[in-house]
């Protein structure tokens, strides 16, 4: 019975999860395959989900652990796939060289900022522009209010700036 019930979430939700861990990560291949470690855990632990926030905020929550967990092991912060961050703070025109090379040149200054700041500012961008969640998932999913997690994704994205208004 759990597993025809894991079945149907697996079928449901796969291609979200998909999504979100290949927005990070940019990589067909290492898409797929944290795709099935995140289904793997979840079915391990399936029987401990309590329902307290949505089926895909769990699931995301656990995706988002493997991707890092991933990048731990392998000792590669250059997975993490900034051009979604860098194309959310740079407004430029992508038919301009000139501006193509400056959004190259953001998307590196936003990798070494994001690998410089505190875990917890990392994990809410990552949720609000990866997963596309809204901050009331973003706060269940790390057992925090919704305030806070818009509290800290504003001082993320305050972070960004600076530091690269500091780098220009």
């Amino acid at each position: 019975m759990i597993v025809d019930t894991f079945e149907s979430i697996y079928r449901e939700y796969f291609s979200r999860v998909y999504g979100f861990i290949y927005r990070m990560c940019r990589d067909d291949d290492l898409a797929e395959e944290l795709t099935q470690e995140t289904f793997f855990q979840a079915f391990k632990s399936f029987r401990r989900f309590r329902g307290d926030s949505e089926l895909f905020t769990w699931l995301a929550a656990i995706a988002k652990f493997t991707f890092f967990n991933y990048m731990r092991k392998n000792k590669c912060a250059e997975c993490v796939n900034l051009d979604l961050i860098a194309d959310t703070l740079s407004d430029s025109d992508d038919s301009d060289p000139e501006a193509t090379v400056e959004k190259r040149e953001t998307t590196v200054a936003i990798r070494r900022a994001i690998s410089n700041m505190p875990e917890k500012y990392r994990d809410v961008v990552m949720l609000r522009l990866y997963a596309e969640l809204p901050f009331s998932e973003i706060a269940e999913s790390l057992k925090i209010t919704e305030n806070s997690a818009k509290v800290i994704f504003h001082r993320a994205k305050k972070m960004l700036t600076e530091e690269l208004r500091a780098e220009v």
